[in-house]
C-alpha cells in the first residue's frame, strides 16, 4: 500500500479524514477504492461507517467551507426558531439559530441540501446562511424549542403584539394546510401548539379547564393527568370558541354540553380528535380525546405480550360460537384488546359486526354501528338488527343492562361468537355480574367461553432505569414469585430515576396485564350450582389461571414496572 501523496493530503475530504481518524492506512484504502470504482468519497464514508454522524458533518462542512457549530438549545433564538414550523424542522432536521438583518442562520445536518434552503427562503423571505451541526444536536434543539411550553409561550407572546409585526410563516404545503384548517393567527397558533404538544407526548386526552387567574391545560399521559401549561384567562373564551369552531360545535350555546370532532394531520399521521364541552362554574371545560387513525392495525402479539395469556385468548376465540368477556375499569384498554382479537379473526370468510358507543377506530373489512339513544338506537335494539344481518362474530361495546345481556347470551347460544365488556374487578366477577343482571345461571354456563380481567400499568423508562435492592416489605409482597423459591439475596428490582425522555416521572409507556379465566367443565358446573364468586376464582387458579396480582409481580421481577405502580392498579391483597 502506497503512502498518501502530498496532493492527496491537500484534498479537503482526505485532509479532514486524516484529522478525524488519524489512520493514514485506512484513509489510503478508502482513497484506492474511490479511484478504482469511481464511487464518491462521501458515499464511501457513509457506506463504510468510517466516521460517526458528527465527524461526517464536520467533513462535509470543511470541504464546502461551511461553518460547523457545536449546537446547544441555548444558542438558538426562540423567535428565529419559530420562523419555521415544528413539522418542517423535524422533517428536514434543521433549526434556525439566529436572524441578522435580512439573513437567517440555519443549523442543518445536510447543509448542502439546496432544496430545503430554497424552501426556507421562500417561507421567511430571508437569505439562508447554512451552518453544519450534528443531527442529534439539532434534534435536541428542536425538542427544546418546539415543546408545548415554549411553543405556547411564543403564541401567547404573539397575541400581545399587534397584527403585522414581524414575519409570519405561511403554510406552503398541502400537508400543513390539512393540519392547520383555520388560520395562522395567534389564537390558532396557541390551539395548534396545545394539541400537537399533546400528540408529541403521546397523551390520550387534553383537558382545557377554566380557572383564575390562568386557564389550566392538562394532558392525560399513560393514564395520569399532568399539568402542561397555563393560558391567560383573558383569552380563555377565544381559545374555547376556536376549538368549538374547529369541531363544528355551536359557539353561541354555552349552557348545554356538546360533542364534536376534528380531523387533523401531524408528523405524517392522521388523527381524529373527539371534542366534548361541559358548562361549568367560571366557563366551559373542553376535553379532547386524541385517536391516532394510523394506529388501527393492532396485533394480538403487541397488545398481549405474555405468551401464555396470548395462547389462551387464541384458544378461546377459535370456538365457532360462545361468549368472551373482558372486564376492568374505564381506560384499562379493554376495547384495544377486543380490536386486536377482531384483527386476528378478520378474514374474508367471516362477517364481523360491532355495536359501540362511540366507534373510536375504523376497522377495515368490519361493519361498525354507532349507538345513538336519541334516535332509538340502543345497544339492545342495534344488537337485534345485527342478528338479522347474518353475522359470524359480534362485538358489543359494553353489556349494561338485562336486555342487552339477554340478546348477547342468546346470540352466543345460537351459533355466534360474541365479544363484549363488563365493569367488574376480576375475571370471575363477570359471571356473577351476568347472573345479577338477570341471566339464568344455566344459560351463563352454556354461553360463556371465558372471561379476562385487564389492567394497564405504566412501564419503567428504559433511559433512566436503575436497579435497586428491595426493602423487606417489598420482598414480602413478591416472595411467592421469587425463583428459585426463597432465594431473596440476589433479587433486584428496577425503577426510573426521571429524565427528559419520561418528563421526570420514571415511567414511559404502558403495557397490559391480564387474568384469563377459561370456562372448564367443572367451572360450568359451579356456575349452574351458583357457587360463590370466590370459589369459582379459586377453582380457576387451581386449573392454572394466573391472577392479576401474580402476573403483575412477574412484570415487576422482569423490570417492566414497579411495585408502586402495581399497588396503584391492582388490589395487592387479593389472590
Amino acid at each position: 500500500m502506497s503512502i498518501l501523496s502530498s496532493m492527496d493530503k491537500q484534498d479537503p475530504i482526505i485532509s479532514a479524514l486524516l484529522q478525524e481518524t488519524g489512520d493514514q492506512k485506512a484513509v489510503q484504502a478508502f482513497l484506492d477504492r474511490h479511484k478504482n470504482d469511481g464511487q464518491s468519497l462521501t458515499s464511501i464514508i457513509k457506506e463504510e461507517n468510517l466516521l460517526d454522524e458528527q465527524q461526517l458533518v464536520k467533513v462535509i462542512a470543511a470541504t464546502n467551507k461551511i461553518e460547523f457549530v457545536e449546537l446547544s438549545p441555548d444558542m438558538v433564538d426562540s423567535m428565529a426558531a419559530h420562523l419555521v414550523t415544528s413539522d418542517f424542522a423535524n422533517q428536514h432536521n434543521i433549526i434556525p439559530v439566529t436572524r441578522a438583518d435580512d439573513k437567517l442562520f440555519v443549523a442543518m445536518s445536510q447543509p448542502l441540501n439546496l432544496v430545503v434552503r430554497d424552501q426556507i427562503e421562500m417561507r421567511t423571505g430571508l437569505q439562508v446562511v447554512p451552518l453544519a451541526a450534528a443531527p442529534s444536536a439539532i434534534q435536541q434543539a428542536i425538542r427544546h424549542h418546539f415543546n408545548v411550553q415554549n411553543a405556547t409561550r411564543q403564541a401567547i407572546a404573539s397575541m400581545r403584539l399587534k397584527h403585522g409585526t414581524g414575519p409570519s410563516a405561511p403554510d406552503d404545503a398541502e400537508f400543513e394546510r390539512k393540519s392547520r384548517p383555520v388560520s395562522d393567527d395567534p389564537i390558532a397558533k396557541l390551539v395548534w401548539s396545545i394539541v400537537t404538544g399533546a400528540i408529541d407526548v403521546k397523551a390520550s386526552d387534553v383537558h382545557v379547564e377554566p380557572a383564575e387567574p390562568d386557564m389550566r391545560v392538562r394532558y392525560r399521559v399513560d393514564g395520569l393527568l399532568r399539568d402542561a401549561i397555563s393560558v391567560p384567562a383573558a383569552v380563555q373564551q377565544e381559545v374555547i370558541s376556536h376549538i368549538k369552531v374547529l369541531a363544528e360545535m355551536d359557539i353561541s350555546e354555552r349552557r348545554l354540553a356538546q360533542d364534536g370532532h376534528i380531523a387533523l394531520a401531524h408528523d405524517g399521521h392522521d388523527y381524529d380528535l373527539r371534542v366534548s364541552s361541559l358548562p361549568a362554574v367560571g366557563g366551559e371545560k373542553i376535553v379532547v380525546r386524541i385517536l391516532d387513525k394510523s394506529a388501527g392495525q393492532w396485533s394480538l402479539e403487541k397488545v398481549v405480550t405474555s405468551l401464555d395469556d396470548r395462547e389462551k385468548f387464541k384458544t378461546l376465540v377459535q370456538n365457532p360460537y360462545g361468549m368472551l368477556l373482558l372486564t376492568g375499569p374505564t381506560g384499562s384498554g379493554k376495547t384495544t384488546t377486543l380490536y386486536s382479537i377482531l384483527q386476528l379473526l378478520n378474514t374474508p370468510e367471516r362477517n364481523i359486526v360491532t355495536v359501540e358507543d362511540p366507534v373510536e377506530y375504523r376497522l377495515d373489512g368490519i361493519t361498525q354501528v354507532q349507538v345513538k339513544p336519541a334516535a332509538g338506537r340502543t345497544f339492545a335494539s342495534a344488537l337485534r338488527s345485527i342478528l338479522r344481518q347474518d353475522p359470524d362474530i359480534i362485538l358489543v361495546g359494553e353489556i349494561r343492562d338485562y336486555e342487552t345481556a339477554e340478546i348477547a347470551v342468546s346470540a352466543a347460544l345460537t351459533g355466534h361468537l360474541v365479544l363484549s365488556t363488563l365493569h367488574t374487578n376480576d375475571a370471575a366477577g363477570a359471571i356473577s355480574r351476568l347472573i345479577n343482571l338477570g341471566i339464568p345461571p344455566f344459560l351463563v354456563a352454556s354461553a360463556l367461553l371465558g372471561a379476562a380481567a385487564q389492567r394497564l400499568t405504566r412501564t419503567v423508562c428504559q433511559t433512566c432505569r436503575q436497579a435497586y435492592r428491595p426493602s423487606a416489605e417489598e420482598l414480602e409482597l413478591i416472595a411467592d414469585e421469587i425463583q428459585p423459591a426463597g432465594d431473596r439475596r440476589t433479587v433486584q428490582l428496577y425503577r426510573g430515576t426521571g429524565c427528559d425522555e419520561c418528563d421526570h416521572t420514571g415511567y414511559r409507556g404502558r403495557k397490559a396485564i391480564f387474568e384469563v379465566l377459561c370456562a372448564s367443565r367443572e367451572i360450568r358446573r359451579m356456575v349452574i350450582r351458583t357457587d360463590s364468586e370466590e370459589a369459582i376464582k379459586q377453582k380457576a387458579i387451581a386449573e392454572g389461571m394466573k391472577t392479576l396480582r401474580r402476573n403483575g409481580i412477574k412484570q415487576v421481577l422482569l423490570g417492566a414496572t414497579t411495585l408502586e405502580e402495581l399497588r396503584r392498579c391492582i388490589d395487592m391483597g387479593a389472590e
